[in-house]
């Protein structure tokens, strides 16, 4: 690419590389054309009329491994010429610069030129095991929160915040634990 753009990308050293300013400007375009050389490849890879080829889809750690393995499992029953990518993650990706085909979020739509799908609601609330209530009770009412070890996200994201709008007197500083993954949060419970 240095030999392409006819300058220096990186300056190399004993210390090893060391970006140039050029290369952090160059950056999100590179990014944007490899999704976009996935995103072809994944197109390319089904036949007309056909469904088969490679989907990539997006969703949460917990709605992709409760909600999502089921349907997925039964999708693939139905039509095994098809490969699907399952990005768990929190990060909400770009479907307009093709960084997955298919997004299930727990977010407004932001995206204008997108097409959007409600799907069967999901039930959210708060948990304890019988043993941390045996020896702490349960509470009562949302303010009774305050007394007991939370556990939650290690980072605000739009889905906390819109969930603790409706919280009053709640934000990230009431979670005593904060692991960084839905699932660990499930199995910290």
């Amino acid at each position: 690419m240095e030999a392409a753009l006819g300058s220096d990308l990186f300056v190399r050293s004993q210390r090893g590389l060391a970006p140039t300013k050029l290369a952090p400007a160059l950056r999100p375009h590179a990014e944007i054309m490899g999704s976009t050389v996935a995103a072809l490849l994944r197109t390319a890879s089904g036949a007309a009329g056909t469904v088969a080829g490679t989907v990539r889809i997006s969703a949460s750690e917990v709605i992709g491994v409760e909600y999502l393995l089921p349907v997925l499992t039964q999708l693939r029953r139905e039509h095994p010429q098809l490969v699907i990518e399952l990005a768990l993650t929190d990060r909400v990706d770009d479907l307009l610069r093709r960084e997955a085909d298919i997004a299930v979020r727990n977010t407004e739509l932001t995206q204008g030129a997108l097409v959007a799908q409600r799907l069967a609601p999901v039930d959210l609330g708060f948990h304890g095991h019988r043993d941390y209530f045996g020896r702490h009770g349960v509470p009562a009412t949302l303010a009774d929160l305050a007394r007991h070890d939370l556990i939650g996200f290690d980072a605000e994201t739009p889905a906390l915040r819109a969930m603790l709008a409706h919280l009053p007197g709640l934000d990230r500083t009431s979670f005593a634990l904060r692991p960084d993954s839905n699932l660990a949060q499930l199995a910290a419970i």
